[in-house]
């Protein structure tokens, strides 16, 4: 009967004699496993007739034989005689299994000569360990050619390759022991350096739709990305989860925090083709010293318990090791002195600011006057020097106000694919998210335009059900739920990497934007800017006196302050909501969670790359204000918080960076420095009013009618006139009607908000120094979005 193509055909035929080797061929010691009998017999004479040293062992006996006496290869009997018969008490899987379990076995070729008939059973070894597979009525000449092939080119495990030939990294073993001889070289005199482990957000998602071999190829675009940069990492390797290993050694903790940064924004910034597909991929970078870590396998142990922590934030930061990060209990502490004293202080804050405001101030004044300084009195030129100087800025920024950059009339290049994304807290806006979804389908967009709602959420909510229903009936809605996010830079994050547009659009959950808000986004992307904000309008200003006060006030922020900011220093800010990115920007800026503004905070970093950041009045998005003085207070405080956040990480940089021209260094020298400066000044009347009636002996004995003092009232007066005067010019034609409210803020301002806010905001340095950085959300209602 003839042989079908690829199957093994049973024989219990004689086994073929075979003719002497040629005296070129070479030989080696060949081991013979199996049950004595005639098959084991023509195996032996087989192969001692094609020149073969041979040595028996008994299927169980192999280990020992293996240990004491490597061969240069093993030649195996299958007892089985069918796909499903497993007779014999050792079977050729067995024997496998047998060789591999022996360090020396794990190397050695291993050959089996079946008797089951079928390609299943052949499989099946050859999946189990074997190298080769040959049938019962194999040619003596083919038996002693695939010997020879395989002592030629020996079969070696992958995790035993220095390299790995699929990645061209190191393989997992291979790297530990680098890892743990490096841990052994003495220490004196070098720095210890850093192992660094390199997870992708993606993984899951990637792995779920393309399957297993996306590990392997994520890893090897990683590698290429490291090594195009260079630096100070030299050895590279990769674990089966496809997470990319680094060892940085002789390095200091911050040049390879330097270097992991950069590793981590060129990564974000890339798309990479995996499986054939375009992607981008959000790096989670956790690292470890080696210095404190005892052997390799606490090193890597504690760089994926930072690179599960990096996971949760998704913000391209590296994560340094840290104890808590194991899950172990802690151990219970005293509580420092801040924590405890947290809640007394924030109880006696005004206290605290007018002790540290005025009175310390008027006691210095009064000791150096009797040391012969006169503090106070340069203190009042100081003063009044401060308030001329605001007023002269805020009527500055009105000029420029009016000749803002106009928007580009038409696009520089063809509309592209855009993405809208809305982070959202579903308790807190659960009443109106249904609005907002549906006032974004309503976009009006000559590309394709997607909404994808990041959100977070402690339990389930009935409103995701309807949620689930609108992205049934519409496929632009995506609906990405966030798990374990606690802030909407988590949010965010989570959504950079999965959106398709060129153009991302970040929204808060409560904005309504115009309809046509993405075609004038990209006339300003398309003729080089990367981030537009637009003008954010509330539409809720009826249903309270707070939220009217709040939608003058956002007239004169967005209408006025920030165009003629941008004119007059040459750069814009991102506001957080309306804001208009180019995706690749966004995805390696991310936003920081632990930033109060992660909008200021991820602005300057884009400034501090050469990012051009535009301002439009034009473009509108509607909000919700708070409705209550007490909600009020708690938005202010926190962006008074974190508008000093951010000036203390990034003034002084952004001072010294070569990013910025002179004119941008003042104007961030006046918007965080100054910012940050002028509460505290303007406080300073007290004091100094104070120590002139000491020193003049009463309030009797001044000369209240001083010209330059009362200059300095006049102009700072007429400032917020002035403001409230360009903020309604320039405001939307809706609340442009509404004369009555800007007469009503030009009032309040004057008499009550400036000085909230001033206090508001020397409140925040207090809550820094305490590092009270608790996030209290503004809270919405139904009721709030019924205005207009």
């Amino acid at each position: 009967m003839p042989e079908r193509p690829g199957q093994v055909l049973t024989s219990h035929r004689p086994l073929p004699t075979a003719s002497p080797p040629p005296a070129s061929r070479p030989t080696g010691h060949v081991l013979a496993v199996g049950t004595p009998g005639p098959r084991l017999d023509r195996l032996t004479r087989t192969l001692r007739a094609t020149g073969h040293e041979v040595s028996h062992a008994l299927p169980g006996d192999v280990t020992v034989r293996v240990q004491h006496a490597p061969p240069d290869a093993i030649v195996a009997l299958d007892d089985r005689t069918g796909e499903d018969d497993r007779t014999g008490e050792h079977g050729g899987l067995e024997v496998i299994r047998e060789v591999r379990a022996a360090p020396a076995g794990r190397a050695l070729p291993l050959l089996m000569v079946t008797a089951a008939p079928g390609p299943t059973a052949v499989a099946d070894l050859l999946r189990q360990g074997a190298d080769d597979c040959v049938p019962d009525s194999f040619d003596p000449v083919e038996l002693a050619a695939r010997i020879e092939a395989k002592l030629r080119r020996p079969p070696v495990p992958i995790e035993n390759l220095l390299l790995d030939p699929r990645t061209g990294l190191h393989s997992h073993p291979h790297f530990l022991d680098e890892l743990g001889r490096e841990l052994k070289r003495p220490a004196a005199g070098r720095r210890p350096g850093v192992m660094a482990m390199v997870g992708v957000a993606e993984m899951g998602v990637l792995e779920s739709r393309l399957g297993p071999r996306v590990r392997r190829e994520v890893a090897e675009r990683l590698a290429g990305v490291a090594e195009k940069l260079g630096g100070a990492c030299d050895r590279f390797g990769w674990d089966d989860d496809g997470r990319l290993l680094m060892l940085l050694p002789g390095v200091d903790e911050d040049t390879a925090r330097r270097a992991l940064r950069k590793f981590a924004a060129t990564v974000a910034g890339t798309r990479f083709i995996v499986a054939d597909e375009n992607v981008r991929l959000t790096p989670a970078i956790g690292w470890t010293p080696l210095a404190e870590c005892a052997d390799h396998h606490q090193a890597v142990a504690r760089a994926r318990d930072a690179v599960d922590e990096s996971l949760r934030h998704r913000d391209l930061r590296p994560v340094r090791y840290a104890p808590w990060m194991r899950g172990a209990p802690r151990r219970r502490r005293r509580p420092r002195l801040s924590l405890a004293l947290r809640p007394l202080i924030s109880a006696l804050s005004p206290v605290l600011v007018l002790l540290l405001g005025v009175g310390v101030p008027f006691m210095a004044y009064q000791r150096l006057y009797e040391l012969g300084w006169d503090l106070g009195s340069a203190m009042y030129w100081v003063v009044v020097s401060g308030l001329l100087l605001s007023a002269v800025l805020i009527v500055l920024e009105c000029l420029f106000a009016l000749d803002s950059v106009p928007r580009p009339d038409r696009p520089a290049q063809p509309y592209p694919p855009a993405s809208a994304v809305i982070a959202a807290y579903l308790p807190n806006e659960a009443a109106t998210i249904v609005d907002t979804v549906e006032s974004f389908l309503r976009l009006e967009y000559p590309n394709d335009v997607e909404i994808v709602l990041a959100y977070n959420t402690p339990h389930p909510l009935p409103v995701e059900d309807t949620l689930r229903e609108m992205a049934r009936r519409d496929p632009r809605l995506v609906l990405l739920p966030v798990p374990g996010s606690t802030s909407k830079a988590q949010n965010i994050n989570a959504a950079v990497s999965r959106v398709r547009g060129e153009v991302v659009g970040i929204f808060d959950a409560d904005h309504h934007p115009a309809p046509d808000a993405f075609r004038h986004a990209w006339h300003w992307l398309s003729h080089g800017y990367d981030v537009v904000q637009g003008h954010c309008v509330v539409r809720n200003g009826d249903s309270s006196w707070v939220a009217k006060l709040v939608g003058v006030e956002f007239e004169a922020i967005y209408a006025v302050s920030h165009p003629g900011r941008t004119r007059l220093y040459g750069f814009g800010v991102f506001g957080g909501s309306n804001g208009f990115w180019r995706t690749d920007l966004l995805a390696r800026t991310r936003m920081h969670g632990s930033m109060l503004t992660e909008d200021i905070d991820s602005s300057m970093r884009a400034l501090g790359e050469g990012a051009r950041i535009a301002v439009d009045r034009t473009l509108i998005s509607r909000e919700l204000a708070p409705t209550t003085l007490r909600s009020l207070w708690n938005q202010r405080s926190r962006w008074a918080q974190g508008w000093l956040q951010v000036s203390l990480r990034h003034l002084w940089r952004a001072l010294r960076s070569p990013a910025f021209t002179r004119r941008q260094k003042l104007g961030l020298l006046v918007l965080l420095g100054w910012r940050e400066v002028q509460p505290w000044l303007t406080l300073q009347v007290l004091p100094v009013l104070m120590y002139a009636m000491w020193k003049a002996g009463g309030p009797t004995r001044i000369d209240w009618a001083v010209p330059v003092c009362l200059l300095a009232m006049l102009v700072t007066l007429s400032a917020g006139v002035v403001q409230a005067a360009f903020a309604w010019r320039l405001a939307v034609p809706e609340l442009r009607r509404r004369r009555a409210w800007f007469w009503r803020y030009l009032l309040v301002s004057t008499v009550f908000y400036t000085h909230f806010k001033n206090f508001v905001a020397r409140q925040a340095l207090l809550k820094e120094a305490l590092r009270d950085r608790q996030w209290r959300v503004t809270p919405r209602a139904a009721k709030e979005a019924a205005g207009r």
